[in-house]
């Protein structure tokens, strides 16, 4: 398929929807051996069918397998490279009153990116494409993975991880190079549309946890651009035609978050010189601050306002979307703006706490207050 037009999209969404019930209880039975990968793949393939009937009945222009074949948003991918094993961790993340389910990363060998599943789950999505749609790869960032598996979250987890790499510039190059090989196959399975889903700039926002850890500007300016630079060696040499964006969370599980705070700290670095096409950003609530950073955003780049929430049921007053769309229309040209949920609906396979119809009325009213502020919105 030829794209008159590719992401980001007037009305648009970060990629995970809610897990049909029968699917959750598939994954269960699957986990409890009492069926097996063929028979989970069989309900995992309905669900996404019935997903992207609603996708394209809810007149959006991009498709996507809501994440309904993992668990996390981000550490099956992980998984699935090449020298990287699945660990149960000590503890889970911590959110705001809340602790997710334990599991972590563990580097168990040299990491690469060869036969990748998440190529064959693409190409599932890619043959339910029509004209007029596209079909998104939604992965973690490359600095999220160089972040979990750096940690200690798992005994063991550092030691293997020096075992294989000594230090750190040789892991980013590994981590690169593996991403370039999964973009490079996933590309030629017929994606043109791939979404970095990054949490590790929300933490750098938090004043509370930057003052706990001691950071300094100057040890927020390292690890931005640490970031900035893995992700851009990830990105390095995309064919033209391939789109490559980034959505920026503060953490979305179970309808709770993990950080705060503006995006000041890490916009100098990130909006200014990350090689991405456009930025998904979170503006739902005070808790990610103005839009003052915004006029960071280099020249040319998209900015997908994430100003509906996902979290919770209740619709945003249309005028007041439209009044905070012009408000960021003063740092980013409106022309250069757009609208989505703030996050996915199920960023983790348990799902926000709200019900499937109330989240298509969220992107029904993503969808209505763009075709009012935005006369290509169609």
């Amino acid at each position: 398929m030829s794209y008159h037009w590719n992401s980001p999209f007037r009305y648009d969404v970060v990629g995970s929807f809610l897990r049909p019930d029968v699917l959750k209880q598939a994954r269960a039975d699957h986990a409890a051996h009492l069926i097996d990968d063929a028979q989970l793949k069989v309900v995992e393939d309905e669900a996404i069918r019935d997903l992207i009937a609603k996708q394209k009945a809810a007149g959006l222009h991009v498709i996507t397998d809501g994440e309904f074949r993992r668990s996390y948003w981000h550490l099956d991918f992980m998984w699935g490279l090449q020298g990287i094993e699945r660990r149960t961790s000590r503890t889970g993340y911590m959110f705001h009153d809340e602790e997710t389910t334990a599991d972590t990363a563990v580097v168990t060998g040299k990491i690469s990116g060869e036969n990748h599943p998440f190529v064959e789950h693409f190409k599932f999505v890619k043959a339910l494409e029509e004209d007029g749609q596209v079909a998104r790869q939604t992965i973690p960032a490359p600095i999220q993975t160089f972040s979990e598996v750096t940690l200690d979250r798992c005994d063991g987890q550092q030691e293997s991880l020096r075992a294989v790499y000594a230090d750190d510039e040789q892991l980013v190059a590994d981590i690169a190079a593996a991403y370039r090989t999964v973009i490079a196959d996933l590309y030629a399975a017929g994606c043109r549309n791939i979404q970095f889903d990054d949490c590790t700039w929300g933490i750098y926002c938090d004043a509370d946890f930057v003052a706990k850890t001691g950071m300094s500007p100057v040890d927020i300016q390292k690890v931005s651009e640490l970031g900035v630079r893995l992700n851009n060696l990830a990105i390095e040499g995309k064919p033209e035609d391939l789109v490559i964006n980034t959505h920026v969370c503060r953490g979305n599980y179970h309808s709770t978050y993990a950080f705060e705070g503006g995006y000041d700290p890490i916009a100098p670095y990130l909006f200014a010189d990350e090689n991405v096409n456009a930025f998904y950003l979170e503006f739902d609530t005070p808790r990610a601050g103005g839009f003052e950073p915004l006029a960071h955003v280099a020249e040319g780049k998209y900015v997908v306002l994430g100003l509906v929430t996902s979290k919770q049921p209740g619709l945003e007053d249309e005028d007041l979307l439209v009044q905070r769309i012009n408000e960021a229309a003063k740092y980013v040209p409106l022309d250069h703006l757009c609208l989505s949920p703030q996050c996915g609906f199920a960023s983790c396979e348990c799902g926000n706490k709200l019900t499937e119809e109330e989240q298509w009325a969220k992107v029904a009213l993503v969808k209505r207050v763009a075709e009012r502020v935005w006369a290509d919105a169609k």
